[in-house]
């Protein structure tokens, strides 16, 4: 983190934006020429700050009206528990995120999307509970999203 200036953090705030920015376009909003901007970029792509970039598409015209919060409680806490719920889990495209929490009545909490409660309770029955080690399973339903963002804060990074 140390090693990031202003035009480092202006690229990645800028690129979190819109990373379909033309390097002639981000050049010139960060007050670079566009040789040293394109440099910096690759940079931060081989140091590992970008990860990849991916187009947001929007879930309501795709007819994924559903959102909801699972929390998923497991019967053992054991590595190889946790490890076969994380395999079985990362291939269900349904589920957006996975974390392992704490402070809750739960071992993991994940965000689901789908297309409607039918579905949900498909999901649900058909996989979710069939996972070994699954012992409860809460949902909430999201009603109305006020904030969705996938821009990191970089302020904290600023001198």
């Amino acid at each position: 983190m140390n090693n990031l200036d202003r035009y480092d953090l202006n690229i990645l705030a800028e690129l979190q934006r819109d990373a379909r920015i033309s390097n002639q376009e981000l050049a010139e909003r960060i007050g670079l020429s566009p040789s040293p901007c394109s440099r910096r970029v690759k940079q931060l792509e081989d140091d590992g700050y970008i990860l990849r970039q991916v187009a947001l598409l929007d879930r309501k015209k795709l007819g994924l009206s559903l959102t909801a919060f699972v929390n998923i409680g497991m019967d053992r806490h054991t590595p190889e528990r946790f490890e076969h719920f994380e395999s079985v889990i990362s291939q269900c495209p349904e589920v957006l995120e996975c974390s392992l929490v704490t402070g809750m009545d739960a071992d993991y909490q994940l965000k689901v999307v789908v297309p409607d409660m039918d579905h949900y309770q498909k999901f649900l029955l058909g996989q979710l509970t069939r996972i070994e080690g699954v012992t409860s399973v809460k949902s909430s339903f999201v009603l109305n999203q006020v904030i969705s963002s996938t821009q990191l804060p970089l302020q904290h990074l600023r001198s």
